[in-house]
């Protein structure tokens, strides 16, 4: 076997699973409990709430927020770079405007620093009356189950080295107009970062839904298919060759649901919806979206609509109100250890080539040719017949940006590549278009 035949060899070996070692530390439902517990009891954390408060409101439950990141990189000799952001903001949802404030820390690469991953929830909370910044919002689930989270994950990798940066944010500002998310798709644009990908975590720890139904093994991932920075010529172009199901966001959904099967351990089953987002509703992937960066939504496998934006109240033996009675926090630790899992593997792999090109009209194989990928140890083809959702074969490639798949007819079939690592963690998979004109 010749050396080019043995590191591809390697490569499938180590990109086969993508699983997580079961020496790593998992996420802990007592600590996920206590942290979701302490941001129920700064009261309300409505962003209109004050900023100054040392007790109540958001801004006692921002510094908190901080000073959790602040220990967690005590812990680990520094690893992580804790700061805020903020922007002012106005809106019919504050008037006289107000200061969006987000918490980032900073997991620097050792590679190449720009290429950043994004793990994300929003600390703000509410009740029915959005703009009722007084009365108790403990928004137990929606979201200090997110912040909780993404604490939790900056806990379980804290001191581990990955060639691109993690970064951990918790926004402000969502349920006014998610502010939070458009000031950290702006930073991370203004500081020329390479997002691969940003991970929203919004409603992720309840398994009983409004009607009783217990879902305690399914996360719902929404990605978009048509993308938001797309014009017109974009979208026909995407419509001609077939990739409304292969954009970046909906590669890293898929990207997720293959990491979940990689990783039984876990417990959950990726119900990857083919939607940005729950019908007629939004978060804080959005900016992120319209910037052209990839993005997904986390959410509950079933939800209770009486335990979001309500009054506390009980009405004719109803409960309402978005209590910490209502959440399940070993569940909540399984969404942990998915992002936790996605994270690792997002973080060690190459950036996506930029490009991937096909050339096979009126021929029975297609060639398949893209861009290099500094810092990739290979590449891996993969192909599908057109009527099928999901990559059915592969074929590892080094040192060369260029292959022929053989009896592989491009009218019939999807086509893309992925940059696959020494260690073998994969990027998305760039989904393969018409070769440029000559």
């Amino acid at each position: 076997m010749t050396k080019t035949s043995l590191i591809a060899a390697a490569l499938i070996a180590a990109s086969a699973a993508g699983s997580v070692s079961a020496e790593t530390s998992a996420p802990d439902p007592a600590r996920l409990k206590a942290t979701v517990e302490r941001l129920v009891s700064f009261g309300t954390r409505h962003t209109l709430s004050s900023a100054t408060d040392p007790r109540r409101g958001i801004g006692a439950a921002r510094k908190w927020g901080a000073a959790e990141f602040a220990k967690i990189s005590k812990g680990c000799g520094g690893c992580l770079t804790v700061e805020t952001v903020a922007e002012r903001f106005t809106g019919p949802r504050a008037p006289q405007g107000v200061e969006v404030v987000d918490v980032i820390a900073i997991q620097k690469g050792t590679g190449d620093p720009s290429q950043v991953v994004i793990v994300a929830g929003h600390i703000d909370s509410r009740v029915s009356d959005v703009m009722n910044v007084t009365s108790d919002a403990p928004g137990a689930n929606d979201n200090a189950s997110g912040t909780a989270l993404v604490i939790e994950a900056g806990r379980v990798l804290a001191g581990e080295k990955f060639d691109g940066t993690i970064v951990y944010a918790l926004l402000s500002g969502e349920e006014q107009g998610l502010w939070g998310g458009k000031l950290l798709a702006e930073t991370a644009k203004k500081r020329g970062w390479q997002v691969r990908a940003m991970l929203n975590n919004d409603i992720v720890g309840n398994t009983v839904g409004q009607n009783g139904r217990i879902v305690a093994d399914r996360v719902r991932v929404f990605s978009e298919g048509g993308r938001f920075i797309e014009d017109r010529a974009a979208a026909l172009t995407r419509r001609a060759i077939g990739g409304e199901d292969d954009g970046p966001s909906r590669a890293l959904a898929k990207k997720i649901d293959g990491i979940a099967e990689a990783n039984p351990q876990i417990g959950l089953d990726v119900f990857a919806v083919r939607r940005f987002d729950r019908f007629g509703r939004g978060g804080d992937h959005s900016p992120f979206l319209e910037l052209g960066f990839p993005a997904v939504r986390f959410s509950v496998g079933i939800e209770n609509y009486d335990r979001q934006h309500q009054d506390l109240r009980t009405e004719n033996g109803r409960v309402y109100g978005d209590t910490v009675e209502g959440m399940d926090f070993p569940y909540l630790a399984k969404v942990t250890a998915l992002n936790v899992a996605a994270l690792r593997v997002l973080a060690d792999a190459p950036a996506a080539p930029a490009s991937v090109s096909l050339d096979g009209a009126l021929s029975m194989d297609t060639r398949v040719f893209w861009d290099a990928v500094p810092g990739a140890a290979g590449y891996k083809v993969y192909w599908r017949r057109a009527d099928a959702q999901d990559w059915t074969d592969s074929r590892a490639v080094t040192g060369v940006t260029e292959t022929v798949l053989k009896d592989v007819v491009v009218d019939d079939h999807f086509i893309g590549v992925a940059a696959v690592a020494k260690d073998g963690s994969e990027s998305l998979v760039t989904f393969g278009g018409m070769a440029p004109r000559r």
